[in-house]
Order: C-alpha cells, then sequence, then structure tokens
C-alpha cells in the first residue's frame, strides 16, 4: 500500500492550480477508492443557439406549451430530450 503525500492548504485557487499543475494526483489521493458521486443540485449550464422553424410548426408547440401551461422553450427542450434519449437507446450509442 502507497503512503500518500499530505495536501498543502493552498491561500487561493490560482496558487492551487500551479501546484496541480506540477505535481501528480495519485501522489495524494488514492484513486481506487474513489467512490463516484451525484451532484443534485447542480444545474447544468446552457447555450443559446438560433434555430428557424417554420411557422406552422412554431404556433403548434405554442399551442401545447400553453395548454401545459409551461413555457415553450421548455417543452422544446423537453422533446427534445426525450427524442435523442430515444435514438441514443435505438442505436446503443451511451
Amino acid at each position: 500500500m502507497k503512503t500518500l503525500k499530505m495536501i498543502p492548504k493552498f491561500k487561493n485557487t490560482d496558487e492551487e492550480a500551479e501546484f496541480w499543475n506540477s505535481h501528480d494526483s495519485t501522489d495524494y489521493i488514492d484513486w481506487e477508492a474513489a467512490q463516484k458521486t451525484v451532484f443534485p443540485y447542480l444545474k447544468t449550464s446552457t447555450e443559446s443557439i438560433s434555430i428557424r422553424l417554420p411557422s406552422p410548426l412554431l404556433a403548434r408547440i405554442k399551442g401545447l406549451a400553453n395548454e401545459k401551461d409551461i413555457p415553450y422553450q421548455s417543452l422544446m427542450k423537453v422533446y427534445l430530450s426525450e427524442r435523442v434519449d430515444q435514438e441514443r437507446k435505438a442505436t446503443k450509442i451511451k
């Protein structure tokens, strides 16, 4: 079993980044013992895009969103996400 070194205390994030850029983390962290974690409240970043849709299609989407009492862009994100998940399952892409 390898003896791990102590991680130093850092004054700021720049000092910490400089340290990790010049040191091997396996000397300080037992990655074999690492566990997966979930961050349930971490919000994913979003990116703005432009998309051209036929006016009748956009009107139908807005109508559906209005019936569900949600913003139409939110409804579009849900529909896109569901369809991408279906396609990934169908082609077994992970």
